[in-house]
């Protein structure tokens, strides 16, 4: 039988003050998700300024990344590249700024931002995987 990291409080804890403190450091109103390797809800953050939609994609940008293995920046690059068959696949968002959390070369959950440009919010979501480390 295999043995695998799982996430708990004190992680997620963890990676949402990380995260929260990289977009307050640049002065943006997102939303946090962290989810397990199923893509199921362990904390939600929105932090003041950030449109509600907010945090539904950054939870599903968390959930894609976990259920995908990857980061969910992955699936858009594919569809920009031609690729428009994963517009129908199970994933409901595949935008930038869904960052797995991989530990001991396993997915053990995932991290999702929303609320600015992509790139910004996968430097959210990377500052927030990384205070693991």
């Amino acid at each position: 039988m295999q043995t695998k990291a799982i996430l708990s409080q004190q992680e997620v804890n963890r990676i949402i003050a990380a995260a929260r403190s990289e977009a307050q450091q640049n002065q943006w109103a997102v939303s946090i998700a962290v989810v397990d390797d199923g893509g199921h809800p362990l904390a939600l953050e929105r932090l003041d300024g950030c449109a509600p939609i907010g945090a539904y994609i950054a939870t599903e940008k968390a959930r894609t990344s976990a259920l995908g293995r990857r980061e969910s920046k992955g699936y858009e690059d594919m569809v920009n590249g031609g690729r428009n068959a994963f517009l129908s696949a199970p994933l409901l968002t595949s935008l930038e700024g869904g960052v797995p959390v991989i530990i001991d070369g396993q997915v053990v959950g995932a991290i999702g931002v929303s609320g600015v440009k992509a790139e910004q919010d996968a430097q959210v979501a990377k500052a927030g995987v990384q205070s693991l480390n």
